[in-house]
């Protein structure tokens, strides 16, 4: 019995000797208020700025503003499960979203949750939200465009690759459409896209993504969605979240397009938010920082140089705005931020003009450099004369008898330059058919085609080139510029296909 005994101290010394005691401590609070998606919490004196709160019922929570004795925080769902008295605890984490490959082709929300139905998400790993954008010694000129494929946005107003250009207009004026464009004419360009909704209706992304499917463009592309039936919190992350997805790409030596739709949204959603926390509020209401929190976004857009990988991520945000008024508050913050904008106007769109972009106010301010050269041959001239056309135009109006010859030429040029740079939805195209049909309205092919005819001139003269001369757009779109022998070719193509057709 005593070596019984013995063995059985010898074990619990043993176990006493392993007994290794791990402690861990939990920053616990406890909610004093809470409400319209808000909660004032006490006791949080550890938390961080941007830290993510465990609430009960699986609910999470953002800490963002810190005060002396308590902690407001956005409730990220349901806040109505939230009451009084309930335990916080801080996560030590701040807010993150997985990123790598496995999102391509998948629609989520700002906390990368699917919401597309295709089970869970493959992520290699997380990014947190925010960080601070690459410095200028980490940054390359940009010389490489992201071809949008409409004609009127790479002829005159180019976009290059880690380039930000705003694309402002009134409610349905084209904006949505440039965009989701722009995404079809990645097909096989090497480039991820990264389509963000913020407070739009549900029925409208579904219709993006419905488009995106038919085109084949989900293939390369992620959807980050935060709808107007979402808490303004999710709302307020999605366009961080979005970026965040983006700048692994771009880090992995990768090129990604990310589009904002839109930052008006976004702004009224941190309003709310601000005036929530009982931040002191300004211009029209908005938070001091409302500025801000585009800019540390938008900046995060770059082209990165070779010996930091050589990626790039591209922005086009949108705004929205109200009568036309560009001069607002928000779109001039954004218009400062951004290099360049593209401006579409309500009265273009409702002539039949689209995509309905004024060109007197649209302006590219680096993507010149990144054009290509073949572009650049034959779109030279094109701003110039059409600008000059819309001048001319108003004049007209007054009477065209007493122009002289010039003049008149000048405006029947300028009218067959608009008719051939309205193009419908969803048709994007090569660099090749781009040029083609650029160089035969600026070299003079069009002048003897009556107006009315000019978009069903063409539609066939695209056909004719397809079927008859398919090298020189391959040539041009291998080539990236129009050599004397690819011009020679398109002149005898351009006059074969006017004998062909007056014939």
């Amino acid at each position: 019995m005593a070596t019984r005994e013995r063995e059985i101290v010898a074990v619990i010394k043993e176990q006493i000797e392993r007994f290794a005691a791990s402690v861990t401590v939990t920053n616990v609070g406890t909610v004093v208020e809470v409400g319209d998606g808000i909660a004032r919490i006490q006791g949080l004196g550890e938390a961080a700025y941007n830290e993510l709160l465990q609430f009960p019922h699986g609910i999470t929570g953002l800490a963002l503003n810190l005060e002396e004795d308590n902690v407001g925080a956005v409730i990220l769902g349901d806040c109505t499960q939230i009451k009084e008295g309930d335990e916080v605890k801080a996560t030590g984490r701040v807010i993150e979203v997985p990123v790598g490959d496995g999102l391509i082709g998948r629609v989520v929300d700002p906390l990368g949750r699917p919401l597309d139905g295709k089970g869970p998400i493959k992520a290699e790993k997380t990014r947190p939200v925010e960080r601070v954008a690459p410095d200028v010694t980490k940054r390359a000129p940009v010389n490489t465009p992201v071809m949008t494929g409409i004609k009127a946005i790479d002829s005159m107003i180019p976009i290059g690759r880690g380039q930000r250009e705003l694309i402002i207009g009134d409610r349905f004026t084209g904006k949505s459409a440039i965009v989701l464009d722009s995404i079809i004419a990645q097909k096989g360009q090497n480039l991820i896209c990264i389509y963000v909704a913020i407070g739009q209706k549900t029925s409208k992304v579904a219709q993006a993504i419905a488009i995106l499917e038919k085109f084949g463009a989900m293939e390369y592309t992620i959807i980050v969605a935060a709808d107007s039936a979402d808490p303004a919190p999710l709302q307020y992350i999605a366009p961080y979240a979005g970026c965040a997805i983006g700048e692994e790409f771009m880090e992995q030596g990768k090129d990604a397009l990310i589009l904002y739709d839109d930052l008006y949204k976004h702004a009224w959603a941190y309003r709310q938010l601000s005036l929530l926390l009982r931040r002191p509020p300004g211009r029209e209401a908005y938070p001091g920082d409302i500025f801000y929190i585009h800019s540390r976004l938008l900046e995060r857009a770059a082209k990165l140089s070779p010996e930091h990988g050589g990626g790039s991520l591209t922005a086009l945000p949108i705004i929205e705005t109200q009568l036309g008024d560009i001069s607002a508050y928000i779109p001039t913050n954004v218009i400062s931020i951004t290099d360049g904008q593209i401006y579409l106007e309500p009265d273009l769109f409702n002539a039949g003009i689209r995509p309905a972009i004024n060109v007197g106010l649209s302006v590219s301010r680096v993507g010149g450099s990144a054009q290509r050269k073949a572009m650049r041959q034959v779109a030279g001239r094109l701003r110039l004369e059409l600008a000059q056309f819309r001048e001319l135009e108003a004049f007209a109006k007054f009477g065209s008898e007493e122009l002289d010859k010039a003049t008149r030429d000048q405006l029947e040029r300028g009218r067959r330059i608009t008719e051939i740079l309205k193009q419908p939805v969803n048709t994007p195209m090569s660099l090749g058919k781009q040029s083609s049909i650029l160089y035969a309205v600026t070299n003079g092919y069009l002048d003897d085609v009556p107006v009315e005819k000019v978009i069903a001139w063409e539609d066939n003269f695209h056909r004719f080139m397809e079927t008859n001369h398919p090298e020189i757009e391959k040539k041009i779109n291998g080539e990236f510029e129009i050599k004397a022998e690819t011009d020679n070719l398109l002149k005898a193509a351009i006059t074969q296909f006017k004998q062909g057709t007056t014939s």
